[in-house]
């Protein structure tokens, strides 16, 4: 198990089509990825989960990754929410 924390970088914050691509990033791996904020945690493969979190710039969430390709899938959700420029 991979636990990273990462602050959110998407300008608009994770709105619908944030959400939607950081769901397709997370899809790609075989892993089981959660998303935590405060004391809520999500399924990081679920677009109707991760709308739940509500997050803006700035604010930071803590990735789990459990599975074979779990430090991949940390870098890749690392990468896509920390230094989108949208």
């Amino acid at each position: 198990m991979t636990t990273k924390d990462i602050t959110i970088g998407i300008q608009t914050g994770l709105e619908a089509r944030p959400v939607a691509v950081c769901v397709q990033v997370a899809s790609q791996f075989q892993s089981k990825i959660y998303v935590e904020h405060g004391n809520v945690k999500v399924n990081a493969k679920s677009i109707m989960g991760m709308m739940t979190l509500g997050l803006a710039s700035g604010e930071t969430v803590t990735v789990t990754a459990d599975g074979e390709d779990e430090v991949q899938a940390i870098d890749k959700i690392e990468e896509y929410l920390s230094n989108n420029a949208e």
